[in-house]
């Protein structure tokens, strides 16, 4: 078997998603990163198990996040939601929610923790993008407020 081809793989995934007319595309737990086919023919939005940027990129996922968070001694972390772009975990961010890393933690009870953020902060990301609210400028995604939407 030959070596993942992100670009090949994004390819068949626009098939595949074309035929539904989506107007977003959310992920959620998904671990692959897409390229260019599907970035450029839809907003694309993820959710990370950290304050991005910090414990972001390639091999930050899951509980690999909350044993660097645990490792590195910060007291917050938390969830955000932004933008995918070519690169892992740096595209705009659209919201986040902190979580205060408790003395006793574990990486299954920060975890726990972090997913409950998620739970609240995504679906309100989810609905800002929907309804038009989020305008993306350079690398911040700005809120429109009622004046500016």
């Amino acid at each position: 078997a030959g070596a993942f081809d992100p670009e090949a793989y994004s390819a068949a995934l626009v098939e595949l998603l074309e035929p539904f007319l989506p107007d977003l595309v959310v992920m959620a737990g998904f671990m692959t990163r897409l390229a260019a086919p599907v970035l450029d023919r839809w907003p694309v939005v993820n959710v990370h198990p950290a304050l991005l940027p910090a414990f972001g990129g390639e091999g930050f996922y899951g509980h690999h996040v909350h044993e660097a968070v645990l490792d590195a001694g910060v007291k917050l972390t938390g969830a955000t939601v932004h933008f995918a772009d070519g690169e892992y975990d740096r595209g705009p961010i659209i919201a986040q929610e902190p979580v205060t890393v408790l003395e006793d933690d574990t990486p299954d009870s920060l975890a726990a923790r972090v997913q409950e953020a998620e739970r609240r902060v995504y679906p309100r990301a989810i609905a800002l993008v929907a309804s038009g609210r989020v305008r993306v400028e350079g690398k911040r995604a700005r809120i429109l407020t009622g004046e500016d939407a």
